[in-house]
């Protein structure tokens, strides 16, 4: 299998892309551990509570894991929220929140994770951006500009690392079948007044391949970039979004 034995983290597991990379990944042989504050009890998947907001609670996470498999070989660093509004109707505590899962949280687990893979002269992350890692939209100034940090991050991140043979990319979903998605129109249904059932179909029709793609969709991209296949693929961002950002 193409992950046999390998120690696989995951942050964000529990929903989502997260939960069918993990999937995917348990069922291509890997040992597979999920960070997260939403438990799960999912056969042949290791759950650990944790805030990647909290740097202590990463640090302990990964301590663990690195204590009882000696080892970590890939990380998806994919825990995310999201919050609709332009800058004035995003409160304080709202740009802290997003701040605080989707950068910190992001460069947390790769800051701790990233220390072991180091010792052991080789690891595979990817880390979960965003079609706004390339591209603006509307009411969504927190949450893109943590998206478009991201991507920075990685192509940095990635030169500093590969001398130890460490890869790092981000994969930039576009519009996908997540309990974010059902946040994020629910959210727009607020500020925009349209039934929700409108907002799904500007959706679909908005998309060059005109559907919303399902999260094993892009479970499969990130396993790609995970493995040895992708071996001369680092600092990437690689769009999985049905063509919407190459209009």
């Amino acid at each position: 299998m193409k992950f046999s034995s390998q120690v696989a983290v995951i942050t964000g597991g529990s929903t989502g892309i997260g939960n069918a990379t993990g999937e995917k990944l348990k069922n291509e042989g890997a040992i597979v551990y999920n960070l997260d504050i939403t438990h799960t009890d999912k056969q042949g998947i290791h759950f650990i509570k944790c805030d990647v907001s909290n740097y202590e609670d990463v640090q302990h996470a990964v301590q663990h894991i690195y204590n009882k498999e000696g080892r970590i070989d890939l990380l998806f660093a994919n825990a995310g929220v999201h919050v609709a509004g332009n800058i004035e109707e995003i409160s304080l505590d709202e740009f802290e929140r997003v701040l605080s899962v989707n950068l910190k949280g992001v460069y947390y687990t790769v800051k701790a994770v990233i220390a072991v893979m180091r010792r052991q002269k080789r690891g595979s992350i990817v880390v979960t951006g965003s079609d706004q890692s390339f591209i603006g939209k509307a009411n969504s100034s927190a949450y893109g500009l943590t998206k478009g940090a991201i991507g920075q991050f990685t192509k940095s991140t990635a030169i500093d690392y590969a001398p130890y043979d460490i890869r790092i990319n981000c994969i930039c979903p576009g519009t996908i079948e997540t309990p974010l998605l059902h946040k994020a129109v629910e959210g727009f249904e607020r500020t925009s007044k349209i039934s929700k059932e409108k907002i799904y179909t500007m959706l679909r029709e908005a998309q060059p391949i005109k559907r919303i793609a399902m999260p094993e969709e892009i479970a499969n991209v990130v396993c790609f970039l995970l493995s040895d296949e992708s071996s001369f693929i680092t600092g990437a961002l690689i769009a999985a979004d049905g063509g919407y950002t190459c209009q």
